[in-house]
């Protein structure tokens, strides 16, 4: 199973970017499969935070509305899984989070991996390099 981080979310909603076509057409394409893909819902928090946040895009930020709709489009896909904590997340966060470099906004992603890793997720699909941290998952930038 594929799992969706916050930066792919964000291009795929925010039309500005020279990344949006791509993250459109590959969030689509995961709706619209027929295998299971994941979303954690820390990164549902952010993406909501980011995309309204008008220090970011000025007079241009998502409204709450334009957000939750598109939250609401994504969950709505058969296929998506939304990762939240089970009983061996808090193990397995533990793990990544005494790690020597697992500090400050790392504790952000390190929960978001462990989710992942919990839930089973093969592969992460991100741009944020932090995520290297945690070999055990598989991250893939799908914009190389």
């Amino acid at each position: 199973m594929r799992a969706v981080d916050t930066n792919i979310l964000v291009y795929a909603h925010r039309r500005e970017g020279a990344e949006h076509q791509r993250a459109r057409a590959l969030l689509e394409e995961l709706a619209g499969g027929e295998e299971a893909w994941a979303i954690p819902w820390p990164c549902l928090y952010e993406f909501f935070s980011v995309v309204t946040n008008p220090r970011i895009w000025k007079e241009r930020a998502s409204t709450p509305a334009q957000a939750w709709e598109q939250i609401s489009a994504w969950t709505s896909s058969p296929t998506v899984r939304l990762l939240s904590e089970t009983e061996e997340f808090m193990g397995v966060l533990e793990g990544l989070l005494k790690r020597a470099r697992v500090r400050g906004p790392v504790v952000h992603d390190a929960r978001v991996a462990a989710l992942c890793l919990a839930h089973g997720v093969e592969e992460l699909l991100s741009r944020d390099r932090d995520f290297s941290l945690f070999p055990e998952l598989e991250l893939e930038d799908p914009f190389k």
